[in-house]
């Protein structure tokens, strides 16, 4: 039987290498939010001919409006307009200004937030999500409780959702930092549905476990992890394949609207999928033979863990 535990020292080294360069990033440059988050307004107007954004932001910043960005979305005819929060009628006089100078315009899409509404978001979002690691651990504790040690269960998934939301969260870092791609509401319900996936797939792989351990009893903790995570291998990378493949293909032919939700999914998925089989289960398989402390001295000083 193929030994997936005995190297777990590689996981985690693996999932360094993963996470340093979204870390780097997030220290460095963090994240770009959106009007969701901080408020203001965002106009997007299609052209009937190719236009320079740096050309229709001057008609805002003309009207007074300097602290506006204008940048092409999908083509160079729809430009995406922000800037401070307006009101309708301000809008629709801005809109007629850009029309003078540049001819017939198509309103694609206009929202206005106001910056209470952008600190509420912010503060829900944390909650959100505080409150799903709680909720998480409550369960596998509830799910868990005739299994020995069941907190370390709740923990272990718990670290292995919160690495699928820096694989995340450092990704946007990086592409807020080269394409200036900003995080908003709907990057946010993303995450917290990549959440709700990690918890099914690391539960199935635990679930597992806890039914063995009875049914193994002569056998080491350690085969006993082997043989749930094969046993549970093929049900895992086909049910994730299977969504992976849809989001994959609105990545490529869908709607450049939806392409940061739908990149956030995947991503998420993809992370989702390595964190339940590379950190929760060898993380729990750590915990559970006393090597925490190893573990630690073998990051920090190289040294070969002692049981």
């Amino acid at each position: 039987m193929f030994s997936f535990a005995q190297k777990r020292y590689w996981y985690f080294l693996i999932t360094l290498i993963i996470l340093i360069p979204g870390i780097v990033s997030l220290a460095v440059n963090g994240l770009k939010p959106s009007i969701d988050f901080t408020g203001g307004a965002a106009l997007e107007l299609r052209f009937e001919k190719p236009v320079f954004p740096s050309e229709v932001r001057d008609v805002f910043v003309d009207a007074g409006y300097t602290d506006t960005s204008a940048t092409n979305v999908g083509d160079d005819k729809t430009v995406l307009i922000r800037m401070k929060q307006v009101d309708e009628e301000t809008k629709a006089q801005l809109v007629k200004k850009v029309e003078e100078r540049f001819g017939p315009v198509t309103e694609l899409y206009f929202r206005s937030v106001g910056p209470s509404v952008g600190k509420e978001v912010t503060r829900s979002a944390f909650t959100a999500i505080g409150f799903t690691a709680l909720a998480i651990v409550a369960f596998i504790l509830l799910a868990f409780r005739k299994v020995p040690n069941a907190f370390r269960y709740g923990v272990c998934a718990v670290v292995a959702i919160a690495q699928n939301i820096l694989v995340v969260t450092g990704l946007f870092s990086i592409l807020g930092a080269v394409l200036g791609w900003e995080v908003d509401a709907l990057f946010l319900t993303a995450l917290l549905t990549v959440i709700g996936f990690s918890v099914q797939d690391i539960i199935v792989v635990f679930d597992r476990i806890r039914e063995n351990i009875p049914r193994r009893r002569g056998e080491d903790y350690e085969t006993i992890v082997n043989r749930s995570v094969l046993e549970t291998l093929h049900r895992s990378l086909a049910t994730q394949l299977n969504a992976m493949f849809v989001l994959l293909a609105l990545l490529l032919f869908g709607g450049a609207t939806i392409k940061q939700f739908v990149l956030v999914m995947l991503v998420g998925m993809l992370s989702e999928t390595y964190a339940s089989l590379f950190t929760a289960v060898p993380l729990l398989v750590v915990w559970e033979k006393g090597e925490i402390g190893g573990f630690f001295r073998r990051l920090f000083r190289g040294r070969p863990a002692t049981a």
